[in-house]
């Protein structure tokens, strides 16, 4: 499972209105190579689902993930900072076992 902090969930759902996202977008999560700790996040809107796709709703965001990127990321909370240090999405990953210091990339 993949959930959504209350922030997060007010930041993505104002960023779909502010960019004009046609009804049924969904946040698209997953991981790929790269990033200097080994493997990275990816993150998009998206309207249309795929085979293998596995889909979670929480605090009115659908979140959609293939399961290989499932694999790497079950557990995680989206989560939004507007602080000092940065601004914006991130995830907090219980399945990383290192992370980079601008929060992108991981290892586990």
């Amino acid at each position: 499972m993949i959930t959504v902090s209350e922030k997060a969930s007010v930041y993505i759902k104002d960023l779909m209105v502010r960019e004009s996202h046609a009804p049924g977008t969904f946040v698209r999560v997953g991981v790929k190579g790269g990033g200097c700790s080994g493997l990275e996040y990816v993150m998009k809107f998206e309207t249309g689902e795929e085979s293998g796709d596995q889909i979670f709703e929480d605090k009115g965001v659908k979140i959609v993930v293939q399961m290989k990127s499932l694999l790497y990321l079950y557990g995680t909370e989206l989560d939004y900072s507007d602080g000092l240090n940065g601004k914006g999405l991130f995830f907090n990953n219980p399945n990383a076992t290192r992370t980079c210091s601008c929060g992108e990339s991981f290892a586990v």
